[in-house]
């Protein structure tokens, strides 16, 4: 039997509050990690352990652990020396300048955790004499001070993505006008300046996925100047979303019915999104099927 825990990846996301760890924890879980919040260090092993009964199911776990747990915190470094001794785990400590962090918990009118009676400064201060031998013993430390939330992910994907999460996933959706607009697209088009195959009779029946349909709607002059313009204008904006960390992007192509126009057009601007870099591309036909 393979022995899976030589593939399973551990991650211990730590660090100062305010510093950014919910952040990474969502950032994360977009890459596709198991992601446990506020978990007592007590419990890394068991939840290891956990993971390694499922099999494949969860090569990747994260656990945000942090002085939330209050007493439990104070057993980190034990049990992380513990788990150490029988899986391979890797330790990200996120920090920040005092300054930002104040700034942080001042924007989110929230106390320290751990400033009691005191200011924000004694806490942070406090919590920095807690975690200071953790940070030593970190594998990699991220300084958040001068990053968004969305450069912060895009470290994170940088760090601990694979190939296909640092893709822009890209849905060309074909649509009907007089059904509505999708209310989950990101950039419409409309090709209804196309003439419409539904007018002419032996092609009315067809759609925008059969030769027949296709031919004719790309084969107009102005068909083959849209795509290539619009392509043209797409790149700019996908590589804009990369580095925005926005990784979901939905391109609605619509026509009267959306049967046959803006199908044969949606396919076609997909085939050659395709050869984009960075890029994947699914197609979806909204209306298609529909009186």
């Amino acid at each position: 039997m393979t022995d899976t825990r030589a593939e399973r990846e551990i991650l211990l996301v730590t660090g100062m509050s305010g510093a950014g760890r919910s952040t990474v924890g969502n950032a994360l879980e977009d890459l596709g990690w198991y992601v446990v919040d506020n978990l007592p260090p007590q419990m890394l092993r068991p939840l290891v352990e956990l993971a390694e009964h499922t099999g494949e199911a969860i090569p990747r776990v994260a656990a945000v652990v942090d002085i939330r747990g209050g007493k439990l915190f104070a057993d980190v470094e034990a049990a992380l020396e513990l788990l150490r001794g029988s899986a391979a785990v890797r330790v990200v400590f996120l920090d920040a300048t005092d300054a930002v962090l104040v700034r942080r918990f001042e924007q989110v009118r929230r106390p320290h955790p751990l400033q009691g009676q005191g200011t924000l400064l004694d806490g942070i201060a406090e919590e920095r004499r807690r975690v200071q031998a953790l940070r030593a013993a970190s594998d990699l430390i991220i300084d958040t001070s001068n990053l968004n939330i969305h450069e912060l992910s895009r470290v994170v994907n940088d760090h601990f993505g694979d190939a296909a999460s640092k893709e822009t996933r890209v849905t060309v959706m074909s649509f009907g006008y007089k059904y509505g607009l999708p209310p989950d697209a990101d950039l419409v088009a409309d090709c209804r300046f196309l003439p419409n195959p539904f007018w002419i009779p032996e092609l009315r029946p067809h759609t925008g996925q059969d030769p027949e349909v296709r031919n004719y709607v790309l084969g107009q002059a102005d068909a083959d100047t849209f795509i290539t313009t619009y392509l043209t204008a797409l790149g700019p904006v996908l590589t804009g979303y990369r580095k925005e960390n926005k990784r979901h992007a939905t391109i609605a192509i619509g026509c009267t019915g959306g049967k046959h126009r803006s199908v044969a057009v949606a396919e076609e601007l997909a085939r050659r999104m395709n050869a984009l870099p960075g890029v994947a591309v699914s197609v979806k036909h909204r209306d298609l099927g529909r009186e």
